[in-house]
């Protein structure tokens, strides 16, 4: 089979993944000091440590199936999943394993990823199976900082908050969120809206509510770039598939950020 897309082709890598040429560049230069680079003796790859990291950015951005992107990249179907399972783990962010200062601020807030896999995921509010993966990002820079590990669609982001462990990675620092985290003291969430027959909030309580939704909003924002890849709309991944694909977003989301 002939080969489509190549890196030696660079106008394709902004079409194909969402990064220009010079980031694109730079990701390949992170996995290759991760150990992507075949070392050693045994079968060797087909295709070039780019052309791997090209075909992963791909299968994410596009979501098609491996059988679509074997034949863009001129390899048997069960090539091209070996290279995503291979590489995936090494296209992630870097977990956090540093507490905060205190002057730094986070925003937290939970997406549904639809996903395959049943053995994660629960019927949720979207009528489809789904995880809750959460998302922290530095309101200052907006890069994403941390993600938790998949839970339950049906979980409560006030529960998947600590059962993702990301509240650990988010220890030190302020932590914003919206009023669905009630229970993590530590949290900074709106004021609530009195019920019914209650008196009105003060003003500067709904100022302060004014300020509180325009600085989270970041994070929405986040979580709309990060879906401009497709594979965190309808993910066909098993097992820790779901958490690979969505850190490994996450990189590529703040290399654009940052390059």
């Amino acid at each position: 089979m002939e080969q489509v897309i190549s890196a030696d082709r660079p106008e394709w890598v902004p079409v194909f993944t969402g990064l220009s040429v010079g980031q694109f560049r730079k990701l390949v230069r992170v996995v290759a000091g991760r150990g992507g680079e075949q070392t050693g003796t045994g079968r060797r790859w087909s295709l070039s440590l780019a052309d791997r990291v090209l075909l992963t950015a791909v299968y994410y951005r596009t979501n098609l199936t491996f059988r679509q992107v074997a034949l863009l990249f001129g390899i048997s179907k069960s090539a091209a999943n070996r290279v995503v399972d291979h590489l995936a783990p090494l296209l992630t962010l870097s977990p956090v394993t540093r507490k905060h200062g205190p002057d730094t601020v986070l925003i937290v807030d939970g997406t549904l990823v639809p996903t395959h896999d049943r053995s994660m995921s629960a019927s949720s509010k979207n009528y489809r199976y789904s995880v809750n993966m959460q998302v922290v990002i530095d309101a200052d820079t907006r890069l994403v900082v941390a993600i938790g590990e998949p839970t339950p669609g049906n979980r409560n982001d006030c529960r998947a908050y600590t059962d993702s462990g990301v509240d650990q990675q988010c220890r030190g620092a302020k932590v914003m969120a919206d009023g669905g985290y009630q229970g993590n003291a530590e949290v900074i969430m709106p004021y609530r809206k009195p019920r019914e027959g209650q008196p009105p909030l003060p003003q500067w309580k709904e100022d302060l509510n004014t300020v509180h939704k325009s600085v989270r909003a970041r994070v929405e924002h986040a979580l709309a770039h990060m879906k401009t890849w497709n594979i965190l709309r309808n993910c066909r991944r098993k097992r820790d598939g779901v958490s690979h694909a969505t850190r490994g977003i996450a990189l590529m989301r703040n290399l654009t950020m940052t390059t």
